[in-house]
C-alpha cells in the first residue's frame, strides 16, 4: 500500500532524515520505534505531507504521491492522528468528530460512521457535547483517533499514542488500534513503547538518528538481544 524510497530530508542545514526506504502492506500493523529525536515523527510528517523532501519518493498504491499536498493525501486515505492528541479544545466532542468527515459529503455514510466511533468509543458518545479541552488525557486520545476514523483512512497514522498515559489506558488503547485493524484499516505507528508496539505489529522499524538500522517482523525484533537491551530493558 505505501512504499517509502530513499527519502531525505533537511531542516536548514540539518540531515534529518537520511535515505529512509520502508514498505507498509496491506492490512498490516507496521510500527516505527526508536529513541526521541530519532526522526520518526519527521517521518510521518514527511509521508502525510507535512514535510518537503529533499530527495526520494512517497508511493501510494502505485501513485507517486511526493509532491502531492496534504490535503490531497488525506484524499487518498493517508490520515494521520498527531503527537500529542491536538484536538480542537473549544469545540465540542461531536464538533471534533464532524471535522474529521470536512471533506466528505455523504450525509448517510457520515451518520453511519458517527454511530460506529460511538460504538468503539462509548465516552465519546456520553461526552458528545462537552468541549474537547476538558477531557482527559485518555479520551483526548480517543477523541483524536475517532476524528480520524471519520475521515475513512485507507491508512492510519499514528504518532505516540499512548504518549503520557496511565498504563491501564495504554493497554485500552493498544487494544482498540488492534481492532481498527481487524476491522481491515492499515496502521502504521510511531511508538516510544516499544514492548507494546512490537507485540501488536506485524512489521517493525528500528530507526536511530534519522536512519532505519534494523528491520523485521514484530516478533524477530522483541527476541533481538540489541532490541531488548536498547528498549525493552532486557
Amino acid at each position: 500500500m505505501l512504499e517509502v524510497k530513499d527519502i531525505n530530508v533537511h531542516f536548514g542545514v540539518i540531515h534529518a532524515l537520511k535515505g529512509i526506504s520502508l514498505k507498509v502492506n496491506d492490512g498490516e500493523i507496521v510500527t516505527l520505534i526508536g529513541a526521541n529525536g530519532a526522526g520518526k515523527t519527521t517521518t510521518l510528517r514527511t509521508i502525510s505531507g507535512l514535510k518537503k523532501v529533499t530527495s526520494g519518493s512517497v508511493i501510494h498504491d502505485g501513485v507517486d504521491i511526493t509532491n502531492l499536498s496534504a490535503q490531497d493525501r488525506v484524499k487518498r486515505g493517508i490520515i494521520q492522528v498527531p503527537e500529542g492528541r491536538r484536538v480542537f479544545p473549544t469545540m465540542t466532542v461531536l464538533e471534533n468528530l464532524e471535522l474529521g468527515a470536512y471533506l466528505r459529503r455523504d450525509k448517510a455514510g457520515i451518520n453511519n460512521d458517527l454511530k460506529m466511533v460511538y460504538e468503539r468509543f462509548p465516552i465519546l458518545s456520553d461526552r458528545k457535547k462537552q468541549m474537547a479541552g476538558t477531557l482527559s488525557g485518555g479520551e483526548q486520545q480517543m477523541l483524536a483517533m475517532g476524528r480520524a476514523l471519520m475521515s475513512r483512512p485507507k491508512i492510519l497514522f499514528l504518532d505516540e499514542p499512548s504518549m503520557g498515559l496511565a498504563p491501564l489506558l495504554v493497554q485500552e488503547i493498544f487494544s482498540i488500534i488492534k481492532d481498527i485493524n481487524k476491522t481491515g484499516t492499515t496502521i502504521f505507528l510511531v511508538e516510544q513503547n516499544a514492548a507494546m508496539a512490537l507485540q501488536i505489529a506485524h512489521q517493525a522499524y528500528v530507526m536511530e538518528t534519522g536512519t532505519i538500522v534494523l528491520s523485521g517482523t514484530g516478533k524477530e525484533l522483541m527476541q533481538s538481544d540489541g532490541i531488548k537491551k536498547a528498549y525493552l530493558g532486557g
